[in-house]
């Protein structure tokens, strides 16, 4: 069954109770990977693919490490508890990406 809020995405406010969610658009991010994904697909024409979790996982992860320092004004502590990671994940990630 799938409400309405499901085609939201959520937005948590870092700087109050992060269980605290706002709505504020109809299409959810799933929606938008799903649909980038059908256009990789439908780009392959056929051609075969190898390793697409980590070619989808370097491409998705590093603006999503980005965006999250962005909000938090660069405040790695703010970012890890914002992406549900510990901060020590959140450096090897950053540095793994250049982005330290």
């Amino acid at each position: 069954m799938t409400s309405e809020l499901d085609n939201s995405p959520a937005m948590a406010n870092i700087d109050g109770d992060p269980a605290q969610i706002t709505f504020t658009h109809r299409q959810s991010l799933r929606d938008h990977v799903a649909e980038a994904m059908q256009r990789y697909f439908e780009d392959l024409d056929g051609q075969d693919t190898r390793d697409l979790y980590n070619l989808v996982m370097a491409e998705v992860e590093p603006p999503l490490l980005e965006a999250a320092m962005n909000y938090t004004r660069q405040n790695q502590s703010k970012t890890a508890e914002l992406l549900g990671l510990n901060r020590g994940t959140l450096r090897k990630k950053l540095k793994q990406y250049n982005l330290l």
